[in-house]
């Protein structure tokens, strides 16, 4: 798909306060480490992950999804009236009915002409947010809509602990199904998308391409653990190799396929922000697709795995700390388990002044 007519205007991120190390995560495991012999330090080695993120307990994603979504609206500078389109896009959220998106657009001020729904796709809600909303303005139908997303692994990441440090039959196989889940962590991010007409950036959105292999749809599966673990929290079993050699072949087909809608070639590329999981995903992601790393901006050291949120919160960093600059062409290289790949290609011209 091509967009003419489309800007991403800007990206807005919140990051919790609160800091949890994979050292701490470790320690809490002792006992497990132990009895299986494993070396300390393990985490933090194979993944890179030193440190994540977690909101407090009983935060409501929704509740941090509307700061972010605010803190995008206004960075914007758009008025709220020209908003067609409010979409929550998260794995979390606040309950299975109404829609978070909701609670977000009653707290954002948007009008009620707005299409108010969640999306959830993995870790590619918020990209199929973008997408929708995209689409939605190259009909003609609206001229502005945000899409928003808040991950809080801190349920996973503590129920997973407790499981652990509870089963009696554990082996250093089995162990790890459980592994990944330790490397998720919490982070929210909204993004504006506009009519070129409305833009004060420039910033277009050129077009993208999505593709599947649902064959791999059991390499990563989680949900409510409540009949099996007896408390609500919930747990995920995921084949990390399989599902890193998977993920990164749909993504060099994907990506091949993305440049052909947009008519790149690999030096084309300025810079680029990925969907973050670890450092062997992302070292073997650039390898296959044949890109500098140098031109990636990597948070997943201090931020973990945030799920939906970690490319466009990435992005939001990125942006501010100068990673962009104007005139550069940015691909946004997204995977996710099911298995789905969505890759953008935007142009990067400025934040909204």
């Amino acid at each position: 798909m091509k967009f003419q007519h489309v800007s991403l205007e800007c990206f807005a991120s919140t990051l919790p306060d609160e800091i949890v190390t994979s050292d701490e995560i470790e320690e809490r495991l002792r006992p497990v480490y132990e009895r299986l012999n494993l070396p300390a330090g393990r985490l933090e080695l194979m993944t890179g992950i030193r440190e994540r993120r977690f909101f407090p307990r009983g935060t409501r994603p929704g509740q941090i999804s509307a700061a972010t979504a605010n803190k995008a609206i206004n960075a914007s500078g758009i008025p709220r009236e020209q908003f067609g389109a409010m979409i929550h896009g998260s794995v979390c959220r606040d309950q299975l009915e109404p829609a978070t998106a909701a609670a977000v657009h009653q707290a954002t001020g948007l009008p009620g002409s707005c299409a108010v729904f969640d999306v959830s796709n993995a870790c590619l809600g918020l990209l199929n947010g973008v997408l929708l909303i995209a689409s939605m303005i190259e009909l003609g139908q609206i001229r502005a809509g945000v899409v928003v997303g808040t991950e809080d692994g801190r349920s996973l990441v503590e129920g997973t602990i407790d499981t652990l440090l509870r089963s009696e039959n554990l082996t250093r196989q089995s162990i790890k199904g459980n592994f990944a889940s330790l490397t998720i962590g919490s982070a929210s991010a909204a993004i504006v998308v506009c009519d070129r007409r409305l833009s004060r950036t420039g910033n277009r959105l050129l077009g993208a391409h999505c593709l599947a292999d649902t064959s791999h749809c059991n390499l990563c599966e989680g949900g409510s653990a409540a009949e099996t673990f007896g408390d609500d929290r919930p747990r995920m079993q995921t084949d990390s190799e399989a599902l890193l050699h998977a993920g990164i072949d749909l993504a060099t087909r994907n990506w091949e396929a993305t440049r052909r809608v947009l008519g790149w070639n690999n030096k084309d590329v300025d810079k680029a922000f990925t969907h973050q999981v670890g450092k062997a995903h992302r070292r073997l992601l650039y390898e296959s697709l044949d890109l500098s790393p140098e031109i990636d901006f990597p948070t997943v050291e201090f931020l973990g795995n945030t799920g939906a949120a970690a490319l466009p919160a990435t992005a939001a960093l990125g942006i501010e700390q100068g990673h962009l600059t104007p005139n550069d062409r940015v691909a946004l290289l997204g995977i996710g388990s099911g298995l789905n790949s969505i890759m953008l290609g935007w142009e990067f011209h400025g934040t909204p002044t």
